[in-house]
Protein backbone atom coordinates (compact mmCIF):
# COMPACT_ATOMS: atom_id res chain seq x y z
CA UNK A 1 0.00 0.00 0.00
CA UNK A 2 1.47 3.04 -0.61
CA UNK A 3 2.28 5.45 2.12
CA UNK A 4 1.08 9.26 2.00
CA UNK A 5 4.08 11.56 2.24
CA UNK A 6 3.91 14.81 4.67
CA UNK A 7 6.37 17.44 5.61
CA UNK A 8 7.37 18.18 9.47
CA UNK A 9 10.20 19.89 9.40
CA UNK A 10 12.21 22.70 7.47
CA UNK A 11 15.64 24.64 7.87
CA UNK A 12 17.00 26.78 5.60
CA UNK A 13 20.06 29.40 5.29
CA UNK A 14 19.85 31.66 2.57
CA UNK A 15 20.57 35.44 0.97
CA UNK A 16 17.63 36.97 2.85
CA UNK A 17 17.79 35.17 5.68
CA UNK A 18 19.74 32.41 7.98
CA UNK A 19 16.74 30.48 9.11
CA UNK A 20 13.18 29.55 8.08
CA UNK A 21 11.77 32.40 9.76
CA UNK A 22 14.01 35.52 8.00
CA UNK A 23 13.60 33.69 4.91
CA UNK A 24 9.96 33.48 4.48
CA UNK A 25 10.17 37.30 6.36
CA UNK A 26 11.92 38.51 3.39
CA UNK A 27 9.85 37.30 1.58
CA UNK A 28 6.99 38.81 2.52
CA UNK A 29 8.18 41.79 2.92
CA UNK A 30 10.09 41.73 -0.78
CA UNK A 31 13.19 41.81 0.04
CA UNK A 32 16.16 41.77 -2.48
CA UNK A 33 18.92 39.50 -1.19
CA UNK A 34 21.14 40.68 -3.80
CA UNK A 35 24.30 43.64 -3.40
CA UNK A 36 27.49 43.84 -4.14
CA UNK A 37 30.00 40.59 -4.17
CA UNK A 38 32.18 40.79 -0.74
CA UNK A 39 33.79 37.66 -0.54
CA UNK A 40 36.71 38.48 -3.42
CA UNK A 41 37.63 42.03 -5.34
CA UNK A 42 35.65 41.82 -8.56
CA UNK A 43 37.91 44.22 -10.14
CA UNK A 44 38.64 42.20 -13.31
CA UNK A 45 35.29 41.15 -13.60
CA UNK A 46 31.99 42.23 -15.55
CA UNK A 47 30.02 40.49 -12.67
CA UNK A 48 29.74 42.74 -9.55
CA UNK A 49 26.60 41.20 -7.77
CA UNK A 50 25.11 38.40 -6.10
CA UNK A 51 23.03 37.16 -3.15
CA UNK A 52 25.44 36.04 -0.62
CA UNK A 53 24.62 35.02 2.93
CA UNK A 54 25.02 37.91 5.20
CA UNK A 55 26.63 37.96 8.38
CA UNK A 56 27.53 34.29 8.35
CA UNK A 57 30.46 33.52 10.96
CA UNK A 58 31.35 30.08 10.88
CA UNK A 59 32.19 30.12 14.21
CA UNK A 60 28.85 30.39 15.37
CA UNK A 61 28.16 27.30 14.37
CA UNK A 62 31.00 24.91 14.47
CA UNK A 63 33.82 24.70 16.00
CA UNK A 64 37.41 26.61 14.37
CA UNK A 65 38.53 22.44 13.44
CA UNK A 66 35.37 21.97 11.64
CA UNK A 67 35.82 24.95 9.60
CA UNK A 68 38.67 24.17 8.70
CA UNK A 69 37.54 20.51 7.46
CA UNK A 70 34.28 21.98 5.89
CA UNK A 71 33.77 23.21 2.87
CA UNK A 72 31.06 26.40 2.71
CA UNK A 73 28.61 24.10 0.85
CA UNK A 74 29.03 21.48 3.73
CA UNK A 75 28.75 24.32 6.19
CA UNK A 76 25.27 25.71 4.87
CA UNK A 77 23.51 22.21 4.74
CA UNK A 78 24.51 21.32 8.51
CA UNK A 79 22.78 24.49 9.34
CA UNK A 80 19.89 23.92 7.57
CA UNK A 81 19.23 20.14 8.49
CA UNK A 82 20.13 20.90 12.28
CA UNK A 83 17.27 23.55 11.86
CA UNK A 84 15.17 21.01 10.20
CA UNK A 85 16.04 18.27 12.68
CA UNK A 86 15.01 20.66 15.62
CA UNK A 87 11.78 22.30 13.62
CA UNK A 88 10.58 18.34 12.94
CA UNK A 89 10.59 17.34 16.79
CA UNK A 90 11.95 13.74 16.12
CA UNK A 91 13.25 12.34 19.78
CA UNK A 92 16.58 10.09 17.92
CA UNK A 93 15.53 8.08 21.21
CA UNK A 94 12.74 6.93 20.15
CA UNK A 95 12.67 6.40 16.14
CA UNK A 96 14.78 4.14 14.20
CA UNK A 97 18.08 5.87 12.65
CA UNK A 98 18.19 3.05 10.20
CA UNK A 99 15.11 3.72 8.72
CA UNK A 100 16.12 7.77 8.62
CA UNK A 101 17.89 8.79 5.37
CA UNK A 102 19.30 11.63 3.41
CA UNK A 103 18.77 12.87 -0.14
CA UNK A 104 20.87 16.25 -0.15
CA UNK A 105 22.13 17.18 -3.24
CA UNK A 106 24.45 19.97 -4.47
CA UNK A 107 24.86 21.25 -8.43
CA UNK A 108 28.57 21.27 -8.01
CA UNK A 109 29.75 21.08 -4.52
CA UNK A 110 33.02 22.69 -3.01
CA UNK A 111 34.08 25.13 -5.59
CA UNK A 112 35.40 27.38 -3.01
CA UNK A 113 37.98 24.64 -1.72
CA UNK A 114 38.55 23.09 -5.49
CA UNK A 115 40.07 27.06 -6.49
CA UNK A 116 41.72 27.70 -3.22
CA UNK A 117 43.72 24.20 -3.17
CA UNK A 118 44.53 24.49 -6.80
CA UNK A 119 45.83 28.13 -5.97
CA UNK A 120 48.07 25.95 -3.07
CA UNK A 121 49.14 23.70 -5.54
CA UNK A 122 50.42 26.53 -8.37
CA UNK A 123 52.30 28.60 -5.47
CA UNK A 124 53.61 25.81 -3.51
CA UNK A 125 53.47 22.79 -4.87
CA UNK A 126 51.95 19.50 -4.74
CA UNK A 127 52.76 18.31 -1.20
CA UNK A 128 51.09 21.66 0.49
CA UNK A 129 47.53 20.42 -0.80
CA UNK A 130 45.07 19.49 1.98
CA UNK A 131 44.73 15.72 2.71
CA UNK A 132 41.32 17.10 3.32
CA UNK A 133 40.72 18.20 -0.45
CA UNK A 134 38.96 15.80 -1.69
CA UNK A 135 36.63 15.29 1.56
CA UNK A 136 35.56 18.66 0.90
CA UNK A 137 35.12 18.80 -2.43
CA UNK A 138 33.33 16.08 -3.59
CA UNK A 139 29.40 16.55 -4.04
CA UNK A 140 28.22 14.02 -1.68
CA UNK A 141 30.19 15.56 1.43
CA UNK A 142 26.76 17.73 2.90
CA UNK A 143 24.30 14.50 2.42
CA UNK A 144 27.55 12.56 4.26
CA UNK A 145 28.00 14.83 7.13
CA UNK A 146 24.74 15.47 8.01
CA UNK A 147 24.47 11.60 8.26
CA UNK A 148 27.59 11.82 10.76
CA UNK A 149 26.25 14.90 12.70
CA UNK A 150 22.68 13.59 13.06
CA UNK A 151 23.26 10.23 13.29
CA UNK A 152 20.88 9.40 10.48
CA UNK A 153 21.71 5.45 9.37
CA UNK A 154 19.41 5.05 6.08
CA UNK A 155 20.02 5.66 2.76
CA UNK A 156 22.37 8.65 2.21
CA UNK A 157 22.21 9.78 -1.31
CA UNK A 158 23.91 12.99 -3.19
CA UNK A 159 21.93 13.67 -6.87
CA UNK A 160 23.85 15.79 -9.14
CA UNK A 161 21.52 17.44 -11.20
CA UNK A 162 23.00 21.10 -11.73
CA UNK A 163 20.12 23.66 -10.83
CA UNK A 164 17.39 20.67 -10.44
CA UNK A 165 19.25 19.03 -7.54
CA UNK A 166 17.36 19.55 -4.82
CA UNK A 167 13.94 19.53 -6.54
CA UNK A 168 14.83 15.55 -7.47
CA UNK A 169 16.07 15.07 -4.07
CA UNK A 170 12.71 15.72 -2.33
CA UNK A 171 11.32 14.03 -5.32
CA UNK A 172 13.21 10.40 -4.83
CA UNK A 173 12.53 10.98 -0.90
CA UNK A 174 9.09 11.14 -1.29
CA UNK A 175 8.93 8.03 -3.70
CA UNK A 176 11.30 6.20 -1.02
CA UNK A 177 8.63 7.10 1.65
CA UNK A 178 5.52 6.35 -0.55
CA UNK A 179 6.92 2.88 -1.02
CA UNK A 180 8.01 2.03 1.78
CA UNK A 181 11.54 2.02 2.01
CA UNK A 182 12.02 4.60 4.29
CA UNK A 183 9.99 6.23 7.34
CA UNK A 184 11.75 9.57 6.95
CA UNK A 185 13.77 11.65 4.92
CA UNK A 186 16.09 14.42 5.13
CA UNK A 187 15.35 15.88 1.56
CA UNK A 188 17.15 18.96 -0.46
CA UNK A 189 20.02 20.47 -1.49
CA UNK A 190 23.07 23.04 -0.92
CA UNK A 191 25.63 25.24 -2.53
CA UNK A 192 28.27 27.68 -2.22
CA UNK A 193 30.06 28.76 -5.27
CA UNK A 194 30.37 32.46 -5.54
CA UNK A 195 34.11 32.76 -5.73
CA UNK A 196 35.83 33.84 -8.40
CA UNK A 197 36.16 30.86 -11.13
CA UNK A 198 32.50 29.89 -10.40
CA UNK A 199 31.25 33.23 -11.50
CA UNK A 200 34.14 33.54 -14.84
CA UNK A 201 32.95 29.95 -15.82
CA UNK A 202 28.65 31.09 -15.56
CA UNK A 203 30.02 34.59 -16.77
CA UNK A 204 32.11 33.47 -20.06
CA UNK A 205 28.93 31.41 -20.94
CA UNK A 206 26.78 34.87 -21.13
CA UNK A 207 24.80 33.31 -18.11
CA UNK A 208 24.91 35.97 -15.66
CA UNK A 209 23.63 39.57 -15.40
CA UNK A 210 25.98 42.19 -15.75
CA UNK A 211 23.38 44.63 -14.25
CA UNK A 212 25.03 46.66 -11.32
CA UNK A 213 21.80 48.16 -9.85
CA UNK A 214 20.69 45.71 -7.06
CA UNK A 215 17.15 45.62 -8.11
CA UNK A 216 16.92 45.10 -11.85
CA UNK A 217 19.60 42.38 -11.78
CA UNK A 218 17.77 39.27 -11.00
CA UNK A 219 14.55 40.32 -13.23
CA UNK A 220 12.50 36.95 -13.95
CA UNK A 221 10.15 37.34 -16.68
CA UNK A 222 10.99 41.20 -17.39
CA UNK A 223 11.17 42.08 -21.15
CA UNK A 224 15.14 43.22 -20.30
CA UNK A 225 16.17 40.60 -18.32
CA UNK A 226 19.39 39.71 -19.10
CA UNK A 227 20.73 36.70 -17.03
CA UNK A 228 21.03 35.48 -13.21
CA UNK A 229 22.28 36.74 -10.19
CA UNK A 230 24.37 33.76 -8.25
CA UNK A 231 22.98 32.63 -5.17
CA UNK A 232 24.54 30.55 -2.35
CA UNK A 233 22.65 28.92 0.77
CA UNK A 234 20.74 25.53 1.68
CA UNK A 235 17.43 24.08 2.37
CA UNK A 236 16.63 21.32 4.10
CA UNK A 237 12.88 19.36 4.15
CA UNK A 238 11.83 16.95 6.66
CA UNK A 239 9.66 14.48 4.72
CA UNK A 240 7.94 11.19 6.75
CA UNK A 241 5.19 8.71 6.56
CA UNK A 242 1.81 10.24 7.63
CA UNK A 243 1.45 7.37 10.14
CA UNK A 244 5.30 8.11 11.40
CA UNK A 245 4.49 11.65 11.87
CA UNK A 246 0.79 11.29 13.64
CA UNK A 247 2.07 8.43 15.82
CA UNK A 248 4.52 11.20 17.41
CA UNK A 249 2.06 14.12 16.78
CA UNK A 250 4.09 15.59 14.97
CA UNK A 251 3.39 19.27 13.53
CA UNK A 252 2.27 18.69 9.76
CA UNK A 253 3.31 21.65 6.79
CA UNK A 254 2.03 20.11 3.71
CA UNK A 255 1.66 17.00 2.09
CA UNK A 256 3.53 16.30 -1.04
CA UNK A 257 1.22 14.38 -3.85
CA UNK A 258 3.33 14.69 -7.05
CA UNK A 259 6.54 14.08 -8.63
CA UNK A 260 7.64 14.08 -12.00
CA UNK A 261 11.03 14.15 -13.90
CA UNK A 262 11.90 14.10 -17.38
CA UNK A 263 15.42 14.63 -19.18
CA UNK A 264 15.31 17.35 -22.95
CA UNK A 265 17.80 15.42 -24.77
CA UNK A 266 18.52 18.61 -26.43
CA UNK A 267 21.42 20.69 -25.03
CA UNK A 268 23.81 20.74 -22.53
CA UNK A 269 23.24 24.38 -20.99
CA UNK A 270 19.68 25.46 -23.24
CA UNK A 271 16.27 24.27 -22.88
CA UNK A 272 14.70 22.52 -25.36
CA UNK A 273 12.75 25.43 -27.53
CA UNK A 274 9.54 24.03 -27.58
CA UNK A 275 9.61 23.52 -23.48
CA UNK A 276 8.34 19.68 -23.88
CA UNK A 277 10.94 18.68 -21.61
CA UNK A 278 10.19 20.72 -18.92
CA UNK A 279 5.82 20.46 -19.88
CA UNK A 280 6.01 16.59 -19.40
CA UNK A 281 7.90 16.80 -15.97
CA UNK A 282 5.11 18.86 -14.71
CA UNK A 283 2.39 16.34 -16.67
CA UNK A 284 4.25 13.61 -14.67
CA UNK A 285 3.66 15.75 -11.22
CA UNK A 286 0.11 16.48 -11.97
CA UNK A 287 -0.60 12.79 -13.13
CA UNK A 288 1.07 10.91 -10.01
CA UNK A 289 -0.98 13.59 -7.93
CA UNK A 290 -3.64 12.36 -9.59
CA UNK A 291 -5.15 16.30 -10.25
CA UNK A 292 -6.16 17.88 -13.27
CA UNK A 293 -4.35 21.05 -14.28
CA UNK A 294 -7.10 23.52 -12.99
CA UNK A 295 -6.62 22.06 -9.22
CA UNK A 296 -3.03 23.60 -9.36
CA UNK A 297 -3.57 27.32 -7.67
CA UNK A 298 0.70 28.49 -7.63
CA UNK A 299 3.63 27.53 -9.09
CA UNK A 300 6.53 28.90 -8.25
CA UNK A 301 8.37 28.67 -11.53
CA UNK A 302 12.23 27.83 -12.08
CA UNK A 303 11.98 31.58 -13.48
CA UNK A 304 15.99 32.02 -13.65
CA UNK A 305 15.72 35.67 -15.71
CA UNK A 306 17.81 34.23 -18.33
CA UNK A 307 15.77 35.08 -21.87
CA UNK A 308 15.55 31.52 -22.61
CA UNK A 309 14.42 30.21 -19.45
CA UNK A 310 11.57 32.10 -18.79
CA UNK A 311 10.14 32.53 -22.34
CA UNK A 312 10.32 28.67 -22.53
CA UNK A 313 9.22 27.49 -18.98
CA UNK A 314 6.03 29.80 -19.97
CA UNK A 315 5.42 28.21 -22.97
CA UNK A 316 5.58 24.87 -20.79
CA UNK A 317 3.59 25.89 -18.33
CA UNK A 318 0.58 26.62 -20.88
CA UNK A 319 1.12 23.70 -22.90
CA UNK A 320 0.02 21.65 -19.44
CA UNK A 321 -2.37 23.99 -17.97
CA UNK A 322 -4.09 24.88 -20.94
CA UNK A 323 -6.91 27.35 -20.28
CA UNK A 324 -6.28 27.64 -17.18
CA UNK A 325 -2.79 29.01 -17.40
CA UNK A 326 -4.95 32.48 -17.56
CA UNK A 327 -5.78 31.67 -13.75
CA UNK A 328 -3.33 30.38 -12.40
CA UNK A 329 -0.92 32.45 -10.37
CA UNK A 330 2.97 31.90 -11.03
CA UNK A 331 5.53 33.88 -9.97
CA UNK A 332 9.68 33.57 -9.57
CA UNK A 333 11.65 34.34 -5.81
CA UNK A 334 14.90 34.67 -7.60
CA UNK A 335 14.22 38.45 -7.40
CA UNK A 336 14.68 37.72 -3.98
CA UNK A 337 17.25 34.76 -2.72
CA UNK A 338 19.35 35.58 -6.55
CA UNK A 339 19.61 31.73 -8.41
CA UNK A 340 20.75 29.02 -5.42
CA UNK A 341 21.92 26.64 -8.60
CA UNK A 342 21.32 22.96 -6.72
CA UNK A 343 20.20 24.61 -3.69
CA UNK A 344 17.53 26.10 -5.50
CA UNK A 345 14.89 23.73 -5.80
CA UNK A 346 14.55 23.04 -1.64
CA UNK A 347 14.70 26.95 -0.88
CA UNK A 348 11.68 27.54 -3.75
CA UNK A 349 9.64 24.13 -1.63
CA UNK A 350 10.36 25.99 1.56
CA UNK A 351 8.68 29.25 0.43
CA UNK A 352 6.09 27.00 -1.02
CA UNK A 353 5.48 24.72 1.47
CA UNK A 354 5.26 28.40 3.97
CA UNK A 355 2.63 30.07 1.04
CA UNK A 356 0.58 27.00 1.57
CA UNK A 357 0.65 27.62 5.32
CA UNK A 358 -0.19 31.21 5.26
CA UNK A 359 -2.24 31.64 2.29
CA UNK A 360 0.01 34.21 0.50
CA UNK A 361 1.29 33.89 -2.92
CA UNK A 362 5.02 35.47 -3.07
CA UNK A 363 5.43 38.27 -5.47
CA UNK A 364 7.98 38.20 -8.52
CA UNK A 365 9.89 41.62 -7.44
CA UNK A 366 11.88 44.35 -9.16
CA UNK A 367 9.42 43.83 -12.20
CA UNK A 368 8.62 46.34 -14.50
CA UNK A 369 8.91 45.75 -18.46
CA UNK A 370 6.12 43.57 -19.53
CA UNK A 371 7.35 40.43 -22.17
CA UNK A 372 4.75 39.73 -24.45
CA UNK A 373 6.26 35.54 -24.75
CA UNK A 374 5.85 35.46 -20.65
CA UNK A 375 2.26 36.50 -20.54
CA UNK A 376 1.11 34.44 -17.56
CA UNK A 377 -0.05 36.16 -13.99
CA UNK A 378 3.46 36.58 -12.19
CA UNK A 379 2.07 37.97 -9.52
CA UNK A 380 4.00 41.26 -10.00
CA UNK A 381 5.73 43.25 -6.74
CA UNK A 382 3.27 42.86 -4.45
CA UNK A 383 1.99 39.60 -2.89
CA UNK A 384 -1.53 37.97 -3.26
CA UNK A 385 -3.39 36.82 -0.80
CA UNK A 386 -5.20 33.65 -1.82
CA UNK A 387 -5.74 30.28 -0.24
CA UNK A 388 -3.33 27.59 -1.68
CA UNK A 389 -4.75 24.60 -1.52
CA UNK A 390 -2.51 22.72 -4.37
CA UNK A 391 1.27 24.48 -5.51
CA UNK A 392 3.57 22.89 -8.06
CA UNK A 393 7.47 23.94 -7.84
CA UNK A 394 9.63 23.64 -10.85
CA UNK A 395 13.34 23.60 -11.66
CA UNK A 396 15.35 22.83 -14.67
CA UNK A 397 18.83 22.49 -14.92
CA UNK A 398 21.63 22.24 -17.21
CA UNK A 399 21.99 18.83 -19.21
CA UNK A 400 17.92 18.88 -19.67
CA UNK A 401 16.96 17.58 -16.30
CA UNK A 402 13.36 18.48 -15.09
CA UNK A 403 11.77 17.72 -11.91
CA UNK A 404 8.39 19.35 -10.95
CA UNK A 405 7.23 18.21 -7.40
CA UNK A 406 3.56 18.90 -6.20
CA UNK A 407 2.24 20.02 -2.57
CA UNK A 408 -0.82 20.47 -0.83
CA UNK A 409 -2.22 21.90 2.01
CA UNK A 410 -2.75 18.63 4.86
CA UNK A 411 -6.04 17.69 5.34
CA UNK A 412 -6.40 14.58 7.75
Amino acid sequence: MEKRVVITGLGAISPIGNNVCELWNGIKEKKCGIDEITSFDTQNMKTKLAAEVKNYDPLNYFDLKQTKRLDRVTQFALIAAREAFKDSDINIESVNPENIGIFVGSGIGGLITLQNQCEVRMEKGNNRVSPMFIPMVIANMPAGNIAIDLGLKGESIAIVTACASSTHAIGEAYRAIKHGYEEIIFAGGSEATICPIGIAGFENMKALSNSVDKNRASIPFDKERSGFVMGEGAGILVLEDLEHALKRNAKIYAEIIGYGATSDAYHITSPEPNGDGGARAMKRAIEDGKLKPEDIDYINAHGTATSLNDSIETLAIKKVLGSSSKSVKVSSTKGNTGHLLGAAGAIEAIITTKAIQDGLVPPTINYKVKDEECDLDIVPNEPCYKEINIAMSNSLGFGGHNASIILKKYKE
